[in-house]
């Protein structure tokens, strides 16, 4: 099967740098760590509509649309966005434990339904303890992956039409059944890197989402999750989420890398890694121990810059280099194990074209 690209919806604002981006989530982080500057472009539903429109004609699988404090709702703005679009399917991210599993199992019915089969589901458990409470969510980081668990067996009993009854620790439902499934059911996303999420992510994952680290860590990673999946009898799909900066040579990618900077002065990249050291994920972990907090390691490799990651949670790595170059990493990555990309780039809507245009042939 050929490898799927897809893109990133900013439903926290957009910008030419990341002093004006909104800072949000990308998979398995339940914050983003959100700046308190304005973006450049704020999330209207114009131009949200202008960048889905325009990777639908590009010839993206997907966009994905974050979750957390810091962004829109991705389902009311998804949903706003489906009657613009021909093709393009919907990768929306949302937090099973701040909405009943019948409920999310009715309401992707009928995403489905009136998509025409284009909805896929991120499930992001949550990644700060602080954040959750001020949705009224008490539970901390490990419980919260069990509920999450228990979560996703519901709505795959429910998406079977049939009654049934649940009885569990977090759910307990009495004369359950969605009287019109979803066809096709969702596919089901997941990510994170603690050994909760991967319990997880083996049972229930269709594809398995994680961040752009070194391809070794990639593939020792995918490893993991696929001998924990096939304990189960499963073989899940493996995704990769990173940003992609391309230009016509090495040397004005890397100037642009930089340019990204700009905006950003000591004290608020300090005050951006003590934001993002303060939670609880995994992951996000992973992502900041690979600069430190400092400018003079964010070349992880030649093409890997982790320039991102000082301000912004989730995704902090982009590939940087020529459209060859960057075409050539994406291979080893696919070579590696990884089905899917789930790009973005700043501004999105510029460099959606950018990539799809220069990159996307060379693969």
């Amino acid at each position: 099967m050929s490898a799927a690209f897809h893109w990133f919806l900013p439903t926290g604002g957009d910008a030419r740098d990341l002093g004006g981006a909104a800072h949000g989530t990308g998979i398995g982080v339940g914050t983003g760590g959100s700046s308190t500057a304005p973006a450049d472009r704020p999330a209207s539903l114009g131009y949200l509509t202008q960048l889905a429109q325009a990777a639908d004609q590009l010839g993206y699988e997907a966009v994905l649309t974050p979750t957390g404090a810091h962004c829109e709702d991705a389902w009311i703005t998804t949903a706003a966005l489906i009657a613009a679009t021909r093709r393009l399917k919907f990768l929306v991210a949302f937090r099973p434990g701040l909405v009943e599993p019948a409920l999310a199992a009715q309401t992707a019915a009928t995403f489905q339904r009136l998509s025409g089969g284009r909805l896929l589901l991120n499930v992001v458990a949550g990644g700060s303890d602080a954040e959750q409470r001020g949705y009224g969510d008490r539970l901390d980081h490990d419980a919260r992956y069990a509920r999450a668990e228990e979560f996703l067996d519901v709505v795959r009993t429910a998406w079977r039409g049939a009654p049934y009854d649940h009885a569990g620790p977090h759910y307990r439902i009495e004369g359950g059944q969605l009287r019109q499934p979803p066809e096709p059911a969702p596919r089901v996303y997941f990510g994170g890197s603690s050994d909760p999420a991967l319990a997880v992510a083996a049972r229930h994952a269709d594809t398995y989402l994680t961040w752009g680290e070194p391809v070794a860590q990639v593939a020792g990673k995918i490893a993991r999750v696929r001998e924990l999946a096939a304990a189960h009898g499963r073989s899940p799909r493996f995704g990769l989420r990173v940003h992609v900066l391309s230009r016509a040579t090495a040397a004005r990618a890397r100037e642009d890398a930089e340019a990204l900077l700009a905006g950003l002065d000591d004290a608020a990249i300090a005050a951006g890694q003590q934001r993002l050291r303060a939670l609880e994920s995994v992951g996000q972990r992973r992502m900041l121990d690979l600069h430190g907090g400092r400018r003079d390691r964010l070349w992880v490799t030649p093409h890997l810059w982790a320039g991102i990651g000082l301000v912004r949670g989730g995704a902090g790595t982009a590939l940087v280099g020529s459209h060859r170059e960057v075409a050539d990493r994406l291979a080893e990555y696919r070579a590696a194990g990884v089905d899917e990309f789930v790009l973005s780039g700043y501004p999105h809507l510029e460099e959606a074209y950018t990539f799809a245009e220069h990159v996307r042939p060379l693969l």
